[in-house]
């Protein structure tokens, strides 16, 4: 077992017998099979699951040597993508770095392409300004909108600040290795390019070229990173069921699943763990949320929204299954002390750590859910250390796998993201769709 990370269902055995779960081993194991040897649905973007001892070491150090040169010569990196090509990188630096790095020195990290927001991109662009800055697209293809739009944006301000030369050595793309629009494009105007491989989805690329460069531009420690992503995949390459953290989460979620539980709510009680929640949404829903199976996956930040979802979480519909990610050591430390007058009455806790406070929140908490009928699993992290990230990342990716295959559905494509996209091109009158517009165009109209 992982001394760093630590599954536990304890508080979810008044939904679900030990027996219950040790029952789901052979799934389990046949959906490791199936992940390991390659050849389950979706089997041509598995490449992750042995990234860590098939990292490319040439383009690792050319990615350590981009991230010197923009934390050299750059106030702000914009980096623009969407899903996987910008969540991963986002959640390994809010949980890293100092709560407030960007109101800090160093290069701060700034997120286009995410959405088509008009004021978004404005206020960008305002916050931008004149300070010396660097791009980092990231796309396959080169033609996703949502990116695509934003760089147009960010590539048209850098060619007049720098000039067509020079913007083109503070522009990093992100894109096949061969093909598409912007690797086209990368290849005419001499951009630094790194490749998004063909056997991995975005959802499973945080550890790949996608989210290294903006880490490591960051400022965070991308070989930890690395190394902990190696550690967990030999665990769960290694360990049998009962001692594998990855493949005990998949089956006890399908337990739960099976009995009615068909919303997972990630629970954090550190905000730096905020984007984690998100990129988990993204991986388990594009993996699982298919053929009519799967969990809904929504995320809670606490204590905070307690405050605001607690009455649904603790007597609404009993639909819920709690999956929390508990930080150890966050590294940083706030004594209560003693007031003079007790006016609020918290002298009680004069000479106790804050972090005390909240550990008491998340057990207490803890054990209200499982009282209300929510049954509670737990990952346990031992600090928000960049090694301890790299571990939770493959926890998390090995385990969606392997839940997705004990579904029965092919955790690797996402068949229903394209609806949205063809009906949005024939809405914004791309060529082609014209058939499809006027009788969108009907619809909307009545």
């Amino acid at each position: 077992m992982s001394k760093d990370l630590v599954f536990d269902y304890s508080h979810a055995l008044g939904f679900m017998t030990k027996e219950e779960l040790m029952a789901m081993e052979p799934a389990a194991a046949a959906a490791r099979e199936k992940l390991v040897k390659k050849s389950g649905a979706g089997n041509d973007f598995v490449g992750w699951v042995d990234l860590p001892a098939e990292i490319d070491m040439e383009e690792y150090g050319r990615i350590k040597k981009a991230a010197a040169k923009i934390r050299s010569d750059s106030e702000y990196l914009v980096v623009i993508g969407i899903g996987g090509s910008y969540l991963g990188a986002r959640a390994a630096i809010e949980f890293l770095c100092h709560s407030f790095y960007t109101l800090m020195g160093g290069t701060k990290i700034l997120f286009a392409g995410n959405s088509v927001s008009t004021k978004y991109l404005a206020d960008l662009l305002d916050v931008i300004g004149d300070s010396d800055f660097s791009v980092n697209v990231i796309s396959k293809s080169g033609t996703t909108t949502e990116p695509a739009i934003a760089f147009r944006l960010f590539k048209e301000k850098m060619e007049q600040k720098y000039g067509r030369e020079g913007a083109a050595k503070r522009i990093y793309a992100t894109t096949d290795k061969k093909r598409g629009a912007l690797k086209a494009l990368a290849d005419e105007e001499g951009y630094e390019t790194y490749v998004v491989p063909d056997d991995i989805g975005g959802r499973y690329s945080v550890l790949t070229a996608v989210g290294l460069l903006p880490i490591a531009a960051a400022g965070c420690d991308t070989d930890a990173l690395i190394e902990g992503f190696r550690e967990m995949r030999e665990l769960c390459m290694r360990e049998s069921f009962v001692n594998n953290p990855a493949m005990l989460y998949a089956a006890a979620r399908n337990v739960l699943y099976n009995k009615g539980k068909s919303v997972e709510v990630l629970a954090n009680y550190e905000p730096s763990v905020h984007y984690i929640a998100e990129w988990w949404k993204q991986l388990y829903g594009e993996s699982e949320g298919k053929d009519g199976k799967g969990i809904f996956p929504a995320s809670i930040d606490l204590t905070t929204d307690l405050h605001s979802m607690g009455q649904y979480l603790q007597d609404g519909q009993r639909i819920l299954l709690e999956t929390v990610i508990e930080v150890g050591d966050t590294g940083r430390e706030i004594i209560c002390k003693e007031a003079s007058v007790d006016t609020d009455g918290l002298n009680y806790l004069a000479g106790k750590n804050m972090d005390f406070v909240n550990k008491a929140a998340m057990n207490g908490t803890i054990l209200a859910h499982v009282a209300g009928g929510v049954p509670v699993l737990k990952v346990s992290i031992k600090d928000n250390s960049a090694k301890t990230l790299g571990e939770l990342f493959y926890f998390f990716e090995f385990a969606c796998g392997v839940s997705g295959y004990i579904l029965d559905v092919n955790p690797f494509n996402q068949p229903g993201v394209e609806s949205y996209k063809k009906n949005m091109f024939a809405l914004l009158g791309k060529p082609g769709y014209e058939e499809l517009r006027a009788s969108l165009m009907a619809a909307i109209n009545g």
